[in-house]
């Protein structure tokens, strides 16, 4: 009995257990249960909190606080001579800066500007101040625009943008009721400058002429005026002399030109940005710039809290160019030296040009501009492209190219007679020895060139037109001819841009070619009607120096990058010389031609042009021009010179032109010519590692 009594137990003892092991389950589950709609509850009401009660605050709040980038001006690239010497380098300067935080008010900008300006002074060298700048700042002054706005006509209807316009017109009507002290005027250079600004962009309050008392100054009160700071600035500066801003150009100083504003400003260019306004820095402004500095910015508000590196950014790569700043200098002084011995009283200046005929590199550029009415000079390096001028006899050797490739001569078979030309309508017409017919002689084609006969270029383009002369014949020409013998001179480069790598060249400058003018057309052979410019004088008698290949003319020789220490970098583009066409002629032709340019300067005719370069050594070969102009209502003359040296062994091409000259008895063309030749081995190659003829 006592046996199945403790079995029963037990099995009691088991039940109790099982019983107490499933109420505690329930217990627990409901506890969970309990702490999840807890928080479920407190969620809610924090839900409710910010989205209900307070979520205008906190969306304020947002917009308060935001990360953007910021981005910074780096130093520009500079530009090289041929031989690695700085033409256009960078002078670093203290500056004083503005950030613009985002969401700041005029009323911000008005008080910060008027903090800075008690530390530094802004003058119009640094930023020029308009009427609407001391407008707008007059207008900052809550005060002043309350009071103005009481003289004016308002309605409630009215945009604070229409009544602000109003004040504006109100103060441009009546400049009397209002005026800013040279403080003032300081401080509202400075808001002007803020006010320029974009959100998080640095714009330069003062760029250079900061004085160590400003320095100083602003540095201790740096926590008062949100934005400033204390930076770097980078302006040009020209080691080798400013003469050389005439071809490379000039850098804005006062952020974008304002006549281009709105097309950089498409380009992602900001309103302060200094970029290129002319020529090559206007031209290679992509490559010299650089790539702007990223900075990760946190602001809060107007002020900024946090500023994070995420870029360094790129200084602007370099320019190395064709240039050889020691050849460019002396060819400007000689211009400059020998200018008045022409006669220049009513001249509009004179140009040069040095080139290498087999690769089209120029090695220097030279010009002056001259206003004939008031005898002002200045230099004028980039005039040689665009500056077309009535260049006389220097064309002949164009002209005889084109006699031979048209057939009317054979290099065995070219004499004529040089005589006065008398046809019916047409002034006579002769060369500059035999004006009366006192001096008829028998010329072939490089003693046409030697003596520089005008009536030997006038019978073959009258034999090119399909005319035989005769005196007081009726002149049959057609204004075709016109075409026919520009496209002789074009081949060569005469009439025609020549597609160097500077901006704002020209074409030079055709006259009429109509029936009416076809007289003209005996002109033209000699180089008395249509204008060249000096670069494609250069490049016409480079591509004779060559035997018949003309250059694209350029003054880019590579980009190259910067190493670590601020020298050159690696080459990352080299100009690849490029032959623009191939003249369809045979050697024998240009033989006839360079006979007859080695006789201008070594010939023993009477009448010889050229022989004050007979003694220039390594030989010089070339065609003088003398074209009868007129300047101001003057009679005036052109002198001219284009060349190559050595005879032989063509290395360098000189090409000059100095129009309305007075006196072309004087040999200014020559001595320039003499000069620059003299120069050119002096300077750039050694006239002992070439040979003479």
């Amino acid at each position: 009995m006592k046996f199945f009594d403790r079995i029963k137990n037990k099995f009691n003892s088991r039940n109790k257990k099982n019983r107490s092991a499933q109420s505690v389950i329930p217990f627990r589950l409901n506890f969970l249960l309990w702490i999840v709609g807890i928080l479920l509850l407190a969620l809610t009401i924090r839900l409710f909190d910010l989205q209900v009660l307070n979520g205008n605050s906190y969306k304020a709040e947002v917009k308060r606080s935001d990360t953007s980038i910021q981005t910074n001006n780096v130093q520009r690239g500079m530009i090289y001579d041929s031989e690695g010497k700085v033409l256009v380098g960078n002078q670093t300067h203290q500056a004083i800066t503005y950030t613009k935080g985002q969401n700041v008010s005029s009323d911000d900008l008005y008080k910060i500007a008027n903090r800075l300006g008690q530390y530094v002074k802004v003058t119009n060298k640094n930023s020029r101040l308009t009427d609407r700048n001391k407008e707008d700042y007059y207008l900052a002054d809550k005060g002043r625009l309350k009071s103005v706005l009481k003289h004016v006509k308002t309605t409630d209807s009215m945009s604070d943008d229409d009544k602000y316009n109003k004040a504006l017109d109100y103060l441009d009507k009546h400049p009397g009721s209002w005026e800013l002290t040279p403080q003032q005027k300081n401080n509202a250079r400075i808001y002007a400058a803020m006010s320029g600004a974009y959100s998080l962009s640095t714009t330069y309050i003062k760029e250079t002429g900061v004085t160590s008392k400003e320095l100083a100054a602003v540095g201790e009160h740096l926590n008062e005026m949100p934005g400033v700071k204390i930076g770097t600035a980078w302006t040009r500066n020209y080691p080798q002399g400013k003469d050389i801003q005439s071809l490379v150009g000039t850098v804005s100083t006062t952020g974008l030109p304002s006549d281009e504003v709105n097309s950089l400003l498409s380009q992602g260019y900001s309103r302060n940005d200094s970029v290129g306004q002319s020529y090559i820095e206007k031209m290679f402004q992509a490559t010299l710039a650089g790539s702007k500095s990223q900075t990760e910015v946190t602001t809060s508000g107007n002020n900024v809290t946090k500023e994070k590196v995420k870029y360094k950014g790129k200084k602007g790569d370099n320019l190395v160019l064709t240039i050889n700043s020691q050849l460019q200098s002396k060819v400007q002084s000689i211009l400059k030296n020998n200018y008045s011995s022409a006669g220049n009283s009513y001249s509009s200046g004179v140009y040069a040009v040095v080139m290498d005929p087999h690769t089209g590199a120029v090695l220097a550029m030279a010009g002056i501009d001259r206003n004939p009415k008031t005898g002002k000079q200045t230099v004028d390096q980039i005039g040689a492209i665009n500056h077309p001028i009535t260049m006389g006899s220097v064309v002949k050797p164009a002209t005889v190219m084109g006699g031979l490739m048209s057939g009317v001569i054979t290099p065995t078979n070219s004499t004529l007679t040089d005589r006065p030309i008398k046809v019916q309508g047409v002034s006579t017409k002769a060369s500059w020895f035999n004006k009366t017919g006192s001096a008829n002689m028998a010329v072939d084609a490089a003693t046409a060139l030697e003596v520089s006969s005008n009536s030997y270029m006038m019978q073959l383009i009258m034999k090119e037109g399909g005319m035989n002369y005769t005196d007081n014949a009726k002149l049959t020409l057609k204004p075709s001819i016109f075409q026919k013998e520009r496209y002789y001179f074009n081949m060569f480069g005469l009439g025609q841009k020549t597609g160097i790598d500077l901006p704002g060249e020209t074409s030079g400058y055709e006259g009429p070619s109509t029936q009416s003018h076809v007289g003209s057309a005996l002109d033209l052979a000699y180089g008395n009607y249509d204008g060249y410019t000096t670069i494609q004088l250069a490049q016409y008698m480079s591509t004779i120096a060559n035997g018949g290949n003309r250059m694209r003319p350029y003054v880019i020789k590579a980009i190259r990058g910067t190493k670590s220490n601020g020298k050159l970098g690696p080459v990352e583009y080299t100009t690849q010389p490029q032959v623009q066409q191939v003249i369809p002629a045979p050697k024998s032709y240009f033989d006839v031609v360079r006979q007859g340019l080695y006789e201008v300067t070594h010939g023993s005719n009477t009448y010889v042009t050229g022989k004050a370069l007979s003694s220039v050594k390594p030989s010089v070969s070339g065609k003088t021009g003398t074209a009868e102009t007129v300047s101001e209502g003057h009679e005036t003359t052109t002198l001219s010179f284009a060349g190559y040296a050595p005879s032989n062994n063509p290395q360098v091409v000189v090409a000059l032109a100095i129009p309305g000259s007075t006196n072309d008895d004087g040999g200014a063309n020559l001595n320039m010519a003499k000069e620059i030749f003299n120069a050119y081995w002096k300077t750039v190659k050694s006239s002992k590692s070439v040979s003479d003829d």
